[in-house]
């Protein structure tokens, strides 16, 4: 597998340059127009990067992260998280937009629960949300005010900046409200986020020889010292599914992202992801699926358009 993208590399590879300060910018962020940014010849890698994205686009776009695709037309607001590897094909012509991109840090003070509690960064949901003129042009000021702050001497410009990256992303999801935004703070609730938390610190796996670990709901119940039956119920209360459907789930999104973006073998990734043989492998894949790991390696991605 590619390695991740590092925000080194996403600066040699576009500028043939470095921010002098980069290295000591834990929480580095920096907003660009997409325009000086795309030019002939300057392919993306399909591979994870190690910082979070938000882009708007305009024209006509074919994205595929994980292990799906996804065709955007107009105006639209994407957003990445540097769990899920991505790339792009542009399908028409003079492109405009928007990015801007930062790490973790430039949020660790100021989010307690940090970017994972938003939905536009949780794994499986739509990254995407398209916008109509005036909500296009509401999205541009924004990203317009980062750029005059992010080139400016204002000693508060990153607070200012912060503030801004969080209206865009609450208007965001005004458009597309999502009962998961808000984190309930009832016993059942706190489990819940806990169990996801520990599910989720398995993921990527960026190597053959990495193996999942926690792999039944025993496993979980014990690292989080409560009863199995405990976990079991909280978790059915919250989601509606079980424990054991949330790990498959899990593992089922990994498991075709692996598929469609390593060369690794059927046993290999059937290791990584916990499994002592091929043969497991691919009868959990098949149950989940309907399809053999090697059947829905050959088929090609299905496209989705953005909504």
């Amino acid at each position: 597998m590619a390695k991740a993208q590092s925000l080194e590399s996403f600066y040699q590879e576009k500028f043939n340059w470095m921010p002098g300060n980069l290295q000591r910018e834990i929480g580095h962020f920096n907003v660009f127009r997409l325009e000086d940014c795309i030019g002939e010849g300057k392919h993306v890698q399909y591979s994870r990067r190690d910082f979070y994205k938000i882009s708007l686009v305009r024209g006509s776009w074919l994205y595929h992260y994980a292990d799906k695709s996804l065709k955007v037309s107009g105006p639209t607001l994407i957003f990445f998280n540097p769990t899920v590897p991505y790339t792009f094909e542009l399908l028409s012509d003079d492109p405009t937009g928007f990015f801007c991109i930062f790490k973790e840090g430039f949020f660790t003070q100021h989010l307690r629960n940090g970017m994972k509690q938003f939905p536009m960064f949780l794994p499986g949901n739509n990254p995407a949300y398209s916008l109509n003129k005036s909500q296009d042009k509401q999205v541009s000021a924004i990203f317009s005010k980062m750029l005059q702050e992010i080139g400016s001497d204002y000693v508060f410009k990153y607070d200012l900046i912060r503030n801004y990256v969080m209206e865009m992303m609450h208007y965001a999801m005004k458009i597309q409200p999502t009962e998961t935004l808000y984190q309930h703070t009832d016993a059942n609730a706190r489990i819940t986020s806990v169990f996801t938390e520990l599910l989720e610190r398995q993921f990527p796996i960026e190597s053959s020889t990495q193996r999942f670990q926690l792999k039944s709901a025993r496993d979980f119940a014990d690292q989080l010292n409560v009863h199995v039956n405990h976990l079991n119920r909280a978790i059915r209360t919250v989601t509606g599914k079980t424990t054991t459907d949330l790990i498959a789930e899990r593992l089922t999104t990994e498991a075709r992202a692996l598929l469609v973006q390593t060369d690794w073998n059927i046993s290999e990734i059937g290791y990584s992801l916990g499994f002592e043989s091929a043969a497991h492998f691919n009868h959990f894949f098949r149950k989940q699926t309907s399809l053999t790991p090697s059947s829905f390696r050959k088929a090609p991605c299905p496209i989705t358009q953005a909504s």
